[in-house]
């Protein structure tokens, strides 16, 4: 049978609610795993592998049903890239700037063992930067400014806006570059929402609390973008 190939965006998570180890979008992560005790590989790479940031992740998921643990690539150790990787449930890409974490991960080769634990099976899934990296394109303020980035993994079909209500340049700018073709129709996450993608397409879109969604982006008439908000389902 051949394994279903899934990606969550995150809206937040662990990372959103420092000190909180009980966010509801972490929670339906690993229950989409549907292992009751899944491995969750936590890669740093766009924060530079921020240890206070990994210290965040284990403390969070030390508490919760899994087994939690990371993957350093400025501290690369000796464990093989290729095995490690496709023995976790899933991978956890964490946010910063997406630019320089697709440069180091092509470095290590790490572009390729994700794309081949995506046809096994593994979930992948990410916040921010981790979400933009599973795109072909997105917008990313990796250069400071939000600017469009055609640079990802492509693993994901169109473009991909995160933060897409709560920084206020972010909206409007993916919007007016989807109009203009600088990127291709995608979509704009809210904080607070997640996004399963099952073999490419839109599954279902949660949210934690009433109001944050997942939003289709098009090009419209008039030199303009379509916007169409999506029903989120509320977490319990």
């Amino acid at each position: 049978m051949t394994a279903k190939r899934r990606i969550v965006l995150l809206g937040g998570g662990f990372s959103g609610m420092p000190g909180t180890p009980g966010s509801p979008l972490d929670t339906y992560l690993l229950r989409t795993t549907g292992r009751p005790r899944p491995k969750v590989c936590f890669v740093p790479t766009a924060s530079g592998d921020a240890r206070a940031y990994v210290e965040e992740f284990h403390a969070a998921f030390a508490a919760r049903d899994c087994e939690p643990t990371d993957l350093p690539l400025f501290s690369r150790d000796h464990r093989d890239l290729r095995s490690f990787v496709l023995s976790q449930d899933v991978v956890y890409v964490g946010g910063g700037s997406t630019a320089a974490m697709l440069a180091v991960w092509r470095v290590h080769g790490l572009d390729a063992v994700l794309r081949e634990a995506y046809e096994a099976g593994v979930l992948l899934c990410g916040i921010s930067a981790g979400a933009n990296c599973w795109f072909g394109a997105c917008l990313t303020d990796s250069f400071g400014p939000v600017t469009p980035l055609r640079d990802g993994l492509g693993l994901l079909p169109g473009g991909f806006c995160p933060h897409y209500d709560s920084e206020p340049a972010r909206g409007p700018a993916f919007r007016a570059a989807v109009a203009a073709g600088e990127l291709p129709a995608g979509w704009g996450l809210d904080d607070g929402a997640a996004a399963l993608f099952t073999d490419g397409a839109l599954t279902e879109v949660v949210a934690e609390r009433p109001g944050p969604t997942l939003h289709r982006v098009e090009p419209g008439s008039g030199g303009a973008a379509c916007e169409t908000a999506l029903p989120a389902r509320l977490l319990q």
